[in-house]
């Protein structure tokens, strides 16, 4: 009898955790769907994180992270500029040959 007992025990349990998991992943759905209107409506990853930015932080401190990320993107430019003339550069030069120089053993 009491391993029935037991049996129904666990049986109840068991059901109880599987409505608290139905709950859960019903809750992070909703998050992901919210998730993903915000941001189509702020157009992008970039625009998500734009909108949340503003809503946290003040209007000077989003100014400078603002100017930052622009300063990465323009040195990121400046590499790949630096990159394409060397390519440029490299295609306009007839390839050097090694000389081959002999050595006295004396």
């Amino acid at each position: 009898m009491a391993d029935t007992d037991h049996a129904r025990e666990l049986a109840a349990r068991l059901d109880t955790l599987e409505l608290r998991l139905a709950e859960v992943e019903a809750k992070a759905a909703e998050a992901e769907a919210r998730a993903r209107d915000a941001e189509a409506r702020a157009g992008g990853p970039l625009g998500l994180v734009d909108a949340v930015l503003t809503a946290v932080l003040p209007a000077e401190a989003r100014g400078h992270l603002r100017t930052a990320r622009k300063e990465q993107l323009l040195a990121v430019r400046s590499l790949v500029d630096a990159w394409i003339e060397r390519v440029d550069r490299k295609a306009g030069e007839p390839r050097r040959r090694r000389e081959t120089i002999p050595l006295d053993d004396a």
